[in-house]
């Protein structure tokens, strides 16, 4: 058997697919029922987060391993085969130790250090160890991986350059201004009181804000993690921290300077409307989306207007003139395509042509429905109002022998935001908040896709080389475990092979020396037991050596055959280790 990780992450995959995928509590108990029933895999644990997905098993062939968890995270996550294959990323045997160690460490994290994935690797293989998923295998790399994860973050500065997801998207909300100066005095509300919700809320009350409001489905847990707040006022938090149900959001949204939302719902906590509505509520004005405006038109040679088209309210850029749009034009269209906002009319058209140009161009809109050929918005250029412009501009093709400067329309500028009155954290996923509060005024928006973004150039701490080397470190020491554990059950078929060959001899001898005493049949009892172990120590020592250097599996067979072993006998010997393992595993968990 073989270790096999079939999965998806930020690293491979856009959030919109991450979005679509992710398993609810269901699903994923069904997911690894289906997976050990499958014929490849023998046991299986599945590490499902806000960032990725990833299908651990125990297999007996590679490629049909492959195939089957594909197709299973595919069902299960409601993504079709075909649009999930590009994003899954496939690792085996060491490399997929290696891949895990470094999941544990935080090295493939978002937010590159951070501890919480320690407690989701916990979480992982407790529910593995309960639906009896996890087997020898998979028990002893999760827990070494929870091992190295906390000696990376025990013996390097890791936790410097990580920081909990939580923390980085405070930080991108207070852009720029340190968290604490930030959030002091703010009121929040945190909407969910799972394991991240519950982090955002401690975290919220150590930045000093001055009240925190826990809205969550089950109000036994959010009153559960208020009365954890407030029993902690006078330590490192001084905090005021309340329960409230779901349906009373909408009024604290009101209230609240910070909201948090990380649930497992499958639809919008809050959508744009709700948050529109909580900040009109807040304000007494009504929520405008944010638009664009352009800078007004620049006077060129000879007074023509620079035909630049405004963008008004939320309206997004008008579409370039499409190339084959307007017949016998005689612009080259597919020169100016980028440039939002062109008109084939004014003077950002004309400019730079030459006289025989122009007059084609002149002949051209005298044929037909000037403002019919403008674009949408675009400004038109009348014949009869800018004859005078028209007649400077020949003119200045006459001087220099075409018009002497190139214009463009000037640029659309973005217009400036007003500093939010709401700061909203959606660090679930699927999401909670509509991506369309990104363009409400007065709000400020951070979830996991601009975290994401963000976190693509945040600077790598000079520890993270500390840690890859543990990993490696590490992931030799497994590796070398395993294929040491793999030969353990054929040693102890052969020395059990031993024993009962003592025990049939010694029984022989008994049969044609009935006269011996009790001692002198233990003495040659114990001589040949002796005879016995001595033969057998060297060769099994060296071969638990050699079997935990690389390519030593084979090890185990030679020795099969060289003992004539049993295979049944070396199976139902890793079968009891097995189980022996497992009811230890169980009792952890």
């Amino acid at each position: 058997m073989s270790l096999l990780v079939v999965g998806l992450s930020h690293r491979s995959a856009p959030v919109s697919v991450l979005e679509r995928a992710t398993l609810n509590a269901d699903a994923q108990v069904k997911l690894l029922q289906d997976t050990v029933a499958a014929e490849p895999a023998a046991e299986a644990t599945l590490l499902a987060t806000c960032n990725r997905i990833e299908l651990y098993a125990d297999v007996d062939k590679f490629h049909a391993g492959v195939a089957e968890l594909s197709t299973l995270l595919a069902q299960h996550s409601g993504v079709g085969l075909d649009e999930l294959t590009p994003h899954l990323y496939v690792h085996y045997e060491d490399r997929a130790v290696h891949h895990l160690f470094s999941v544990a460490c935080g090295l493939d994290s978002m937010v590159v250090g951070e501890g919480q994935i320690l407690g989701q690797i916990k979480d992982a293989l407790a529910t593995a160890q309960e639906m009896h998923t996890a087997g020898r295998l998979l028990n002893d790399l999760l827990q070494q991986s929870l091992r190295v994860g906390k000696r990376a973050h025990s013996e390097t500065g890791i936790d410097r350059a990580g920081q909990s997801l939580v923390t980085f998207g405070l930080q991108q909300l207070s852009a720029g201004t340190a968290v604490d100066a930030w959030a002091k005095g703010k009121k929040a509300l945190v909407i969910g009181a799972g394991s991240m919700s519950s982090l955002a809320a401690a975290t919220l009350a150590r930045a000093g804000v001055s009240e925190i409001v826990i809205a969550n489905r089950t109000p036994d847990r959010a009153e559960r993690l208020a009365q954890i707040l407030n029993e902690n006022e006078g330590g490192d938090t001084d905090v005021l921290a309340r329960a409230v149900p779901m349906d009373s959001v909408p009024v604290e949204l009101t209230r609240a300077d910070i909201a948090i939302s990380c649930t497992g719902a499958t639809g919008l906590v809050l959508t744009a409307e709700s948050v529109a509505a909580a900040v009109e509520g807040r304000t007494g004005e009504s929520v405008a989306t944010a638009g664009r405006t352009a800078k007004p038109a620049v006077r060129g040679a000879g007074s023509a207007r620079t035909a630049s088209s405004a963008v008004v309210g939320d309206q997004a850029p008008l579409a370039p003139t499409s190339v084959g749009t307007d017949d016998d034009c005689p612009l080259d269209l597919s020169a100016v395509q980028g440039t939002a906002g062109f008109s084939v009319l004014g003077e950002a058209a004309v400019a730079g042509m030459a006289a025989a140009e122009l007059e084609q161009h002149a002949a051209w809109v005298d044929k037909g429905d000037v403002a019919a050929r403008a674009p949408r918005g675009a400004a038109v250029l009348d014949p009869e109002a800018d004859a005078d412009a028209i007649a400077a501009l020949v003119q200045a093709v006459a001087t220099v022998g075409r018009v002497p400067e190139r214009r463009r329309p000037e640029p659309v500028a973005e217009a400036p935001r007003p500093a939010p009155v709401l700061s909203l954290l959606d660090l679930a996923m699927p999401r909670d908040i509509d991506a369309a509060v990104h363009r409400l005024l007065g709000v400020r928006l951070v979830d996991i896709e601009s975290l994401a973004e963000a976190s693509a150039d945040a600077p790598m701490a000079a520890d993270v080389d500390q840690v890859r080397r543990i990993v490696s470190d590490e992931v030799a020491a497994f590796s070398a475990a395993q294929r040491a554990a793999h030969i353990t059950p054929t040693v102890v078929a052969l020395r059990t092979m031993a024993a009962d060959l003592v025990a049939s001899e010694i029984a022989r001898l008994d049969g044609r020396l009935p006269d011996l005493d009790d001692k002198e049949r233990g003495e040659i009892t114990q001589t040949v037991r002796r005879v016995v172990d001595k033969l057998l120590h060297a060769p099994t020592v060296r071969v638990k050596q050699l079997a935990a250097e690389p390519g030593g599996a084979g090890y185990a067979d030679a020795l099969r055959t060289l003992f004539d072993l049993d295979p049944e006998t070396v199976a139902s010997v890793s079968r009891a280790e097995n189980n022996n393992e497992n009811a230890k595993n169980r009792g952890r968990a």
